[in-house]
């Protein structure tokens, strides 16, 4: 029985990285690996999951579950960057480098790497990286900088391409999901609110927090802004909800507008008719290589043409372009046993 411990921004709530998780667990315990996760949430990762737990800064404990593994798994997400802060990559790159002091297999799964703007970043990356045994990344440009740096990684898709979707009967429903970010202003929320009240005021409306910490209070504000302009509208605004809940109040839904990637992954593997709102590349290149209707954070929206393209969007045609994108696990699985 392969030993394996697993590192990544785990154990904060966050929908994508713990979905993310969930896929990564449940196909390592298909193996029939043991599975030790760092977290900062032990209770509610060993909970969620189902594995062994160690809390992200129980630097005793983690030193001892690393000496007992045969490999460390770094990822997903995005791990090794240092415009979030340069701590949480130091503290990441050390987890790695420890895995390397006791010689340890180093598996990077599916992660976004950079950007590196500090030297340190790119020095403490590239050197750690060429002694990784495996390395897979989720976009061109991560593939790009680590070839740069004379080091090979496959390209993958996202792991929640992997994700079970229930099937399930529409409701009359559209869900929202918002996160706060610096450009969603009171001018962009207050236009988007007047033509879902146009285009949407007969049906239930759930607004819906994928990380509290980062979108109740946006998601509250927007309640309000709806109620205020139409008292009889039907919101509630849904927060902590477990992984799997998230994914069935997507995926029941008729309509989606979200920000989140993960979010407006979920609405497409479901076959809900989606609009992005985009504040990131990520969520601008999924929303272009799916044809969904996307408004703008930074510029003039034409909020009518789009809202028309997600009434009319083609639903077969979501479904069969997302199925067709599948999650690649021969190489990790090959790299990881042998």
């Amino acid at each position: 029985m392969l030993n394996l411990v697993i590192s990544g921004y785990y154990g904060f709530k966050n929908f994508g990285d713990e979905a993310i998780l969930s896929v990564l667990t449940e196909h390592l315990k298909s193996l029939g690996a043991n599975v030790t996760v760092i977290t900062s949430n032990p209770a509610y990762t060993s909970q969620k999951d189902n594995v062994e737990t160690v809390k992200t800064f129980d630097i005793k404990n983690i030193i001892r579950v690393l000496k007992n593994s045969d490999a460390l798994i770094s990822g997903g997400g995005s791990l090794l960057q240092d415009v979030t802060s340069l701590k949480s990559l130091m503290y990441y790159a050390f987890i790695i480098f420890l895995a390397l002091i006791f010689k340890k297999k180093v598996l990077i799964f599916a992660q976004g790497i950079g950007p590196l703007n500090s030297k340190l970043s790119q020095f403490i990356v590239k050197n750690l990286l060429k002694q990784a045994a495996f390395i897979s990344v989720r976009d061109e440009k991560s593939l790009e900088l680590l070839a740069d740096a004379g080091i090979s990684a496959k390209l993958v898709c996202d792991p929640i391409f992997s994700v079970e979707i229930p099937e399930t009967s529409k409701e009359k429903k559209l869900v929202i999901q918002l996160r706060s970010f610096p450009t969603l202003n009171d001018e962009f929320l207050n236009e988007l609110a007047q033509n879902i009240n146009k285009n949407f005021s007969d049906k239930k409306i759930e607004i819906l927090s994928l990380q509290d910490s980062l979108d109740k209070d946006v998601c509250e504000k927007f309640n309000n802004i709806l109620k205020n302009l139409n008292p009889n509208i039907i919101t509630s605004v849904k927060t902590g909800l477990l992984p799997q809940e998230i994914i069935n109040t997507i995926a029941n839904a008729e309509y989606l507008i979200g920000m989140r990637f993960h979010a407006l992954l979920i609405g497409l593997r479901a076959g809900t008719k989606t609009l992005a709102i985009n504040y990131d590349i990520k969520v601008e290149n999924l929303a272009k290589s799916f044809d969904l209707p996307m408004l703008n954070l930074s510029q003039n929206n034409e909020f009518e043409n789009e809202f028309e393209i997600l009434k009319n969007l083609d639903v077969s045609k979501l479904i069969e372009t997302s199925k067709s994108k599948v999650f690649d696990w021969s190489e990790f699985d090959k790299n990881l046993c042998d």
